[in-house]
């Protein structure tokens, strides 16, 4: 197993905050994904504009979970609408 770090960027109304953070957690469980760390770090004014949004609500995990279920997790984050962006990042040991 190894160690990963997740950033995900959801849409600030409470509905898709909501779905966004049920659906991680949901398939955090389906990979049986271990959460070291999860971190709230609050809304805050994007860079640029995505998806025609200009704040997002940043939520940050550290997990321990197999190489391959990282590759399942990606393909099914990339369909789901309450995202406006995510970042998978090995972590270096």
């Amino acid at each position: 197993m190894r160690t990963y770090e997740l950033t995900c960027i959801f849409r600030t109304d409470e509905d898709n905050l909501a779905k966004g953070k049920e659906l991680v957690k949901a398939e955090f469980e389906k990979q049986s994904v271990k959460i070291l760390k999860e971190t709230d770090m609050g809304t805050r004014e994007l860079a640029y504009v995505i998806k025609k949004e200009t704040k997002g609500h940043y939520y940050f995990y550290e997990i321990e979970v197999q190489s391959d279920k990282i590759v399942e997790m990606d393909k099914h984050f990339k369909h789901e609408t309450s995202f406006l962006k995510y970042l998978f990042v090995k972590k270096e040991n």
